[in-house]
């Protein structure tokens, strides 16, 4: 990669996809190529065929989906498996017709198994049963990494896959409805500190334990990825430690400053039990990520104040 080379990052205004254009601007690169939905629909094949046949950029990060928590998951598992699978297959067969050196296709953790040994590794894929809160995402996801892998098999295309832990940070889902769990938290706990609530109500037990990695440090690592990296051979992106949703709200209270109580809800789904990735891979690359959680917290609670309408 020069800092001359044209990238196409799709799904620019999400919050991976946001990240990615930081980290590439940061870093130098001066083609940068975005583009709203109004302008390209990636559920066009033909108009996304069109773009990558005009712009011919040498590197592609796919980083468009359609994204949900358990709620918004349980819901809608039809608009969840077509959606992705439509714009990942428009995005990979555009980027392999029409020239691009190299395509870096984000999945995310939930394609392991519901009950994969931890850390998860890699070759855990496809070895067990998935959590059925939110399959219909992760087998489309499945199905981008094994088209990646069959376009470098087939046509020897340099199409890499990734799959990263839970995300925050800038850009996040912050609607209690739809978002993850840790977005989910920091409004909950927020809305709750400006009312003088004296209770937060948590989803679940408390008991499961996720890992949490920073936007910020996921673009990161992918922008190292496209420089270092040349396997079809998925690889984990994580921050190697992982907290109870207990800890993981208690550490937002803190860092919020709300003093009330927290109650669990035992009736709401808890979903996986444990989701940790082994990153072993990429660490030993020499990637590392940067952002402690309590700090990263804190970063997406300020973004979440200055970026959301008032409740």
């Amino acid at each position: 990669m020069s800092p001359d080379s044209k990238i196409f990052v799709a799904g620019h205004r999400g919050m991976v996809g946001s990240a990615i254009v930081r980290a590439l601007a940061s870093q130098g690169f001066t083609q940068i190529l975005t583009r709203p939905r109004a302008e390209l629909d990636l559920l066009d094949r033909s108009a996304v065929r069109e773009f990558f046949k005009t712009e011919r950029p040498e590197f592609a990060v796919d980083a468009a989906a359609r994204v949900g928590g358990i709620v918004a998951n349980s819901e809608k598992p039809v608009e969840f498996l077509l959606e992705n699978l439509t714009i990942q297959n428009n995005i990979i067969e555009a980027a392999a017709d029409f020239g691009c050196a190299k395509l870096l296709f984000l999945g995310s953790s939930c394609i392991y198994p519901k009950h994969a040994p931890q850390p998860i590794r890699e070759d855990a894929l496809l070895t067990g049963p998935l959590e059925p809160t939110n399959d219909a995402y992760a087998i489309a996801k499945i199905a981008g990494i094994k088209l990646c892998q069959a376009y470098a098999r087939e046509y020897g295309k340099n199409f890499l896959s990734a799959m990263p832990t839970n995300l925050y940070g800038p850009h996040d889902n912050f609607d209690l409805h739809t978002s993850h769990v840790l977005p989910a938290l920091i409004r909950k706990i927020h809305e709750a500190k400006k009312s003088g609530a004296p209770e937060v109500l948590v989803w679940g037990t408390g008991t499961p334990r996720r890992e949490f990695l920073h936007a910020d440090d996921l673009a990161d690592a992918c922008v190292f990825l496209l420089k270092n990296y040349d396997s079809s051979e998925l690889i984990n992106i994580g921050s190697g430690t992982d907290v109870t949703i207990r800890e993981l709200a208690e550490l937002v209270c803190e860092v919020l400053g709300y003093d009330g109580t927290l109650a669990f809800d035992p009736t709401k789904p808890d979903g996986t039990p444990r989701k940790l990735m082994d990153s072993s891979r990429l660490f030993a690359l020499g990637w590392k990520p940067r952002i402690p959680l309590r700090e990263g917290i804190a970063h997406a609670h300020a973004w979440f104040l200055e970026n959301q309408p008032a409740s």
